[in-house]
Formats: C-alpha cells, structure tokens, sequence
C-alpha cells in the first residue's frame, strides 16, 4: 500500500489546483504536527480545504473536519502573511515531488513551498525568497532550511517529460542494472510507474538493460509517453487491496479511518488488476476516498496523543509501567555493558604495565621540563598520546593492539602510578556492576506493579469500567453546568452567580437563546445555537464499547431548535435550580433571545451579581418534571459523566440511570456511580443537580446487566 506522492501524483495535483486559480486563502490551519491544511474560497470551484500531509499526500477536500480552537504557532504565521489573499500560480519544480503556491498578498507575491520528499516540509518565502518561517528548520549538506535564509531548491531530478530518444538511450546504456530499477531510479518514474511501463511493453522488468534491443527501447519511450501525457486527463484511478475490499468500497460499508485500498494514481496503471479498478473524477477524490476519514481526525488523534505523552490517562498506566520497564531492562544492559568495557581496560592497563609506565615517566619528564603547554606543542609527533588536559592533570593514551600499534584508547591520571590508574577503573567497573544489580531490583518491582494492574484493568473492563482522568486543562464548558440536548446541541448554565455573569457575557452569543427557571437564584442557561456533539471519527481505543464518543464541534448547520428540544432545555433549567432541592416534582421556566438579556436596571434600580434583567415576550413552560438521567460520554476522548433528560441520555448512553428529587445524598450516590463507572467522584458530583436525590431506574449503569 502506497501512502507517499509521486512526482505523477504531484503532477495532477498543480492541475486540479490551477482550477481554483483566483480563489481566496480564507483559513490556515495545523491540527496535527503532520498535517497542515490551508482553506480556499473560489467563486468558481466554492470552498475546498488543501489538505497537506507532510512528506506524504496532499489532495483537495471539502469533507467535515475538527480542527483546535486555539491555532499553533504555525497556522498563525500562515494567516497573518497569506489571510485573504489570492491563488494566482500553482507549479511544479522540475518532475520532482514539490509544489509551490504562489500567493498575491498585499505585500507582494508570497510562495508556500510544499516539499513532499523524504519527511517533507512546508516552507512560507517572502516576495524575495527568502524564508519567513519552514514548518520545520533542518540543514542539508547542500541547502538550509532556516528563518532568514534564502531558499535554495534540492538538487533537480531527471524530468521524463522532456526526455528525448537519444537521451533515454544514453540512461540506459549508462545502467547496469535492470530494466525496472533503471526506469524507476534514472529516468525517475518511481517503482510503480515502472512496472506499468514494463508491462505495457511485455519487457521483462527483470531483465538487464543491456540485453535490450532497439525495438524494446523504442516501446519503452512510446509507452512513457503515453504514461506521460495520461497527467493530463481529469479521470483518477484507485485500486482495491482485494474482491472483498472492493465490494465494501463500493458499497460505502467502509469500515474504520482507512479504507482497503492497495493504490491511487492519475493515470491508468495497467499491471494492477484491472477488475479491482475504481475510476474517480479526480485524483483529489480518488486520495479523499482512501485517507480523508484517517486525515480529518489529525486534531482527535494529536489530543490522544497529548494524553499519553502527559501520561494524563490512568489507561495508559499500563504502558507507562512498560516503557518504564523496558528502559530499566536497556539500564541493566548499558551498565553491564559499561561494567565489562571499564574491567577490561582495567586489566589491559595491568597487563601493559611496562608500557603504561614508560609512558606516564615520559609525561612527567616532560612536564617538568617544559609545562603542560610545551608538552601539548608535542603531541603531533608521539603517535600514543592523544591529548592531555592541565585541569584535571590527565591524558588520553593508547593500549598497544596484537599487533604492537596504537589501539584501545584509555585515560590516566599523570600523578598516579599504574596500580592506581587500573584501580579506578576497577572501582568505577564495580559502580556500574552495582547500579546493575539496582536496576535489576527496580525492574522487578515495575514487573509486581504491571502484574497488578493487568489484574485491575481486567477486573475494570469485566465491570465496563471506565479509566479516570486526571487532567490539568479541562474542557471549557466544564466550568459550567452542561448537557447535550436532543439534537447534539450544547447548553451551559452558572453553577453561581459568577458563573451566571460569565455565561451571559461570554458564551451567550446573538443568535443562542436565554433560558432561565421562574425561581429566584436560578442559574442563567445558554443553548448555544451553532454549538455542539458530533460522533468522534477516531475514538480513544482504551475505552469500553458501551461509551459513546463525541467530538465538540461548531457548525452553523444545526439550525433553528425544535420545539421538543427548547422544551427539553427547560427541564434542564429547572433541575439545575433551587427546584430539585426542594423535593417538587414540577415547576416552570421561560426562555428569551439574548437580545432580551440586558445588565443596564431601571432607573433608580441597582442589580447584584449574576442578575439581569429581563425585558420584552418570554416563552413559558409550565410544569416541566424534575426528572434526568445520568450515563457516561466521551468528550474528545475524555470519559466525563452527562446528565440531561431521558429521552436524550436513552438515545446516546447504553447504560445509564434515572434520577429524581429524594433522600440519599449527592456524596452517596456520587460515590455508588464513581464505584461502578470508573468516573472521578468529583465530576460526578458536579454534574448531579443541587440536592437530595434518589435512583429510580438503573440502566445497568451500577448492576451491570
């Protein structure tokens, strides 16, 4: 399975990117230290995202994509030099596999270089060309990539577009290899495109190129014209792995972020099979097909990986204890290795001792007849001296080999005689003997320790429970009340009347809406209108099957609420108030538009914090239950609980439990689902409504079913 562009790949691409010639860069975006994507609005073409995997693809897309709230450094550099300016060249350096986007900018004509070669790069030049900034700085033994130097292109490779009879000839009579080698590496069509070639003409591609007659020369550049010119068609070509992966390709069924595809390419390669073949009306969607779903989820998997680099989710507790095992196993060996390499030049020392001796009496006399300085002007010519050091008043020598030459390299200590130079590499081989032996101690007490979470975790997975988290960044809305309500939109409401300030002030936009129960002290709730849940395309692998996965999203999508849903966020309105604490089993609520929602009182009036004012209709909804239901939900691969209604929290958990107004306390109960979840307490806790309350229905949430 081919994953990296070829020079024909990258060929198709400057096409299919000089269609959106004119088209505006809108957004940059970085959400994987691998992938850069810039986003373009063409009035021709309409939106599409460049998608760049660095040293790997790059093709158009206008799939759905999570992308980081907070752009990285990077995506801020592109934004500030190339925002809203517009695509004016797209080209191809030579038939080697970089591309280059010329940009009008107000500043001038700005080039993103794309280099998809060995780990590829992506490199912002300035109208002069000289670099603003490479995604990542790295020196060739020909060029450098760095801030402030000018760029310089790779040394150029063989274009076999502008190759001619009498100079294919001369690359193939200039090779000893064999046919396919030589077309792949010399003429620089690569291995696939090689075999094409091969197998169009019904040359051997094992064959030594200089058994090759005139004839099968002349086919040969027949057949890489034909190659050639096939660029220049819009059709693309993707290649099933097998019978049953092409019928899930064609179908849709495809299962997972990577669908089984064996190739891609824009020309017809013919020595694939033929009948695993499926045509795409272009390469960008051939490439979209094969890698998009795995692409779109960068920003998911570079937060799992954020995760367990921190070493933040007790899931990976296991594998830390085996990173950690295996570097104490690599300790053992280093200091084993080390303790045998310091006894042996030990005892080479104490086996040379005439030589070792008439050296350091040769030092010495020297030292004291001209200083260390005059003996370093020596050294050139003393060919078992290396260098000597005035500080520590020592030297580096050489140990005679079998055959009486320089060899093992060992330092001495001038003032020391020889016993007590191989002594201190006794002592330090005894050192590393010790620290051995307590690495091998702490190695087996990792082995207790793995041994015992492997019990735990499988005791935890029996149970479904889920890994805790400890975290020190949350999520935002996790400062607040939150829940998911019918149509994966998001509502936040204050915990208190700090809260309630914030709420309205800075996540209660124009179009969200203001729901509020009728009771004083009510917490200030926010639907938020263009806010909420997606199903996560790249789910944390560590968690039980029965835990949805959901990706916080933004999308203007989502429309209008129903009504079924702004009477759902009612009920929650109520519950998150004084309600529930009172033991009522109804009350009612209201909800405005945030234009309603003002801070300014009447005249005279003053409001205290987390009050507002109200002015205007407002929407009424009596008798609404002190109901909800609490299941467990992963959020960007984080397990957090969700408290909402039962007809939501039915519809997304598989295990849950209802919960109305009652008499245990929110501790007790916190802590019977911490037990049975493996949630944190605390977040329980915080997402229970404020009072009493008592579980009236169990979803095999606590008794597993």
């Amino acid at each position: 399975m081919r994953e990296h562009s070829s020079s024909f790949d990258i060929a198709r691409m400057v096409l299919e990117l000089r269609e959106h010639i004119g088209a505006r860069i809108r957004k940059s975006y970085h959400p994987h230290w691998e992938q850069v994507m810039i986003r373009l609005n063409s009035k021709k073409e309409g939106p599409a995202d460049l998608v760049i995997v660095r040293g790997k693809r790059l093709y158009l897309s206008d799939r759905d994509r999570p992308m980081p709230m907070s752009p990285s450094p990077f995506a801020m550099l592109l934004r500030k030099y190339l925002g809203n300016g517009r695509l004016v060249d797209v080209s191809q350096h030579g038939f080697d596999r970089i591309i280059t986007l010329h940009i009008d900018t107000a500043s001038g004509i700005h080039r993103l270089v794309i280099e998809m070669f060995r780990d590829g790069n992506v490199i912002l030049l300035d109208p002069e060309g000289t670099i603003i900034q490479p995604l990542t700085s790295t020196e060739y033994a020909s060029r450098i990539l760095k801030r402030g130097a000018i760029y310089e292109w790779p040394p150029s490779q063989i274009d076999p577009r502008e190759l001619s009879e009498d100079a294919l000839f001369t690359i193939l009579n200039s090779s000893d290899s064999d046919v396919v080698r030589t077309l792949a590496a010399k003429a620089n069509l690569g291995r696939g495109y090689a075999n094409a070639v091969c197998k169009q003409t019904e040359i051997d591609p094992n064959l030594p190129v200089n058994q090759l007659n005139e004839a099968q020369c002349g086919l040969i550049l027949n057949e890489l014209s034909n190659l050639l010119s096939g660029i220049n068609n819009s059709t693309a070509y993707g290649w099933a792995k097998n019978e049953e992966s092409l019928e899930i390709i064609k179908s849709g069924g495809i299962v997972g972020e990577i669908p089984p595809f064996l190739e891609a390419a824009p020309v017809d390669l013919v020595h694939l099979e033929p009948h695993l073949r499926i045509e795409y009306s272009s390469l960008s969607s051939a490439a979209d097909t094969w890698w998009g779903a795995h692409d779109a989820a960068a920003y998911a998997r570079r937060e799992m990986e954020k995760m367990i680099e921190a070493g933040d989710a007790e899931e990976t507790v296991g594998s830390q204890l085996g990173r950690r095992a295996v570097q104490q196993e690599d300790a053992i060996e280093a200091f084993q290795r080390k303790a045998i390499k310091t006894q042996e030049k030990a005892q080479s020392i104490t086996d040379n001792y005439a030589h070792i001796n008439q050296i350091l009496e040769q030092i010495r006399s020297a030292i004291e007849a001209k200083g260390w300085e005059g003996v370093k002007s020596l050294l050139k010519g003393i060919e078992w001296i290396e260098s000597v050091n005035p500080a520590d008043r020592t030297m580096m020598a050489y140990l005679p080999n079998e055959d009486g030459k320089p060899g093992k390299r060992i330092e001495l200590y001038v003032d020391e005689t020889v016993h007590q130079n191989a002594q201190r590499y006794f002592v330090t081989a005894r050192t590393f003997k010790d620290k051995s032996k307590g690495a091998e101690k702490a190695l087996e007490d990792t082995s207790r320790k793995q041994k015992k979470d492997e019990k735990q975790r499988a005791k935890d997975e029996a149970a479904g429970r889920v890994g805790k988290v400890k975290r020190s960044k949350r999520l935002w809305f996790e400062r607040y009340r939150w829940t998911i309500l019918g149509d994966g939109r998001l509502m936040v409401g204050g915990r208190d009347a700090r809260g309630n300030d914030t709420v309205v002030k800075k996540h209660l936009g124009k179009d969200d809406l203001y729901f509020h129960a009728d009771l004083h002290g009510a917490p200030s709730c926010s639907l938020r209108i263009a806010e909420g849940f997606q199903e996560d395309t790249a789910p944390n692998p560590t968690l039980p099957e029965h835990v949805p996965s959901l990706r916080l999203t933004q999308s203007n999508e989502l429309g209008e609420p129903s009504e079924d849903i702004l009477v759902e966020a009612a009920q929650i309105a109520i519950c998150w108030s004084r309600a529930w604490g009172s033991g009522g089993g109804a009350a009612t609520a209201f909800h405005v538009r945030s234009s309603q929602v003002s801070k300014t009182a009447e005249t005279g009036e003053a409001l205290g914090r987390g009050a507002f004012v109200i002015r205007g209709q407002r929407t009424w909804y009596r008798n609404m239950p002190t109901e909800l239901c609490l299941g467990v939900v992963a959020i960007n691969g984080i397990p957090l609980p969700l408290v909402g209604t039962h007809s939501t929290i039915s519809k997304i958990c598989e295990r849950w439990v209802r919960i109305q107004p009652g008499i245990e306390k929110k501790d007790t109960v916190a802590n019977r689902i911490a037990k049975a979840t493996g949630l944190v307490q605390d977040d329980i806790l915080g997402s229970l409504p404020p009072g009493n309350l008592n579980i009236v229905e169990d979803q095999g949430l606590i008794s597993k079913k």
